[in-house]
């Protein structure tokens, strides 16, 4: 079990922040990483099962849908900048927002982490649950970027919150380790 060692200097949220954002940047790559090594599996069991293969978990996009965060960078496109967002920029951007969202929140997470020691609850696990409860389960659908959660599949929520769970560990080990440092 990981648990926070008893503070030996004074809150400081300055530092929290950097930390938080460092931890927020490595957490959302992560994160990136694991839903790619999952959806690849999924794809590649799905495949296997159809046929009578078995799984080799080979490379694939596969049908995806698209992403919220590409979503999202098409509305700030059109709403803040006045201007569509070109077909080729779009998984840049979405992208962008994707860290953009975890460095943010991970600025959040930094800063609160200073100034109360239960925000850290759980090595980070309890900040990403909160993280896809609050985006993924009501901001997101709230903005019409995805569809209500009552309408999305047990097995995509699983998917989401197990990310956010990987993302909310990361994000705590990154900030830890680099608020001692500073």
């Amino acid at each position: 079990m990981i648990t926070n060692p008893p503070r030996t200097d004074a809150p400081d949220i300055l530092k929290g922040l950097i930390a938080g954002v460092a931890g927020g940047l490595l957490a959302s790559l992560v994160m990136e990483q694991f839903q790619a090594l999952w959806s690849k599996a999924a794809e590649e069991i799905k495949r296997a099962r159809s046929s009578g293969d078995k799984p080799k978990f080979a490379r694939g996009k596969g049908g995806l849908k698209t992403p919220a965060t590409v979503k999202a960078a098409e509305a700030i496109s059109e709403n803040i900048f006045e201007k569509k967002l070109p077909k080729k920029r779009k998984e840049f951007a979405g992208e962008a927002v994707h860290y953009a969202m975890g460095m943010t929140s991970g600025a959040i997470y930094g800063a609160l982490a200073e100034v109360t020691p239960l925000a850290t609850a759980g090595a980070g696990l309890a900040f990403g649950t909160g993280v896809w409860l609050s985006a993924d389960e009501a901001i997101v659908p709230v903005l019409g970027l995805s569809k209500s959660p009552t309408q999305i599949p047990v097995s995509i929520h699983a998917y989401a919150v197990v990310s956010h769970l990987v993302y909310g560990f990361v994000t705590e080990v990154v900030r830890r380790a680099l608020r001692q440092a500073l």
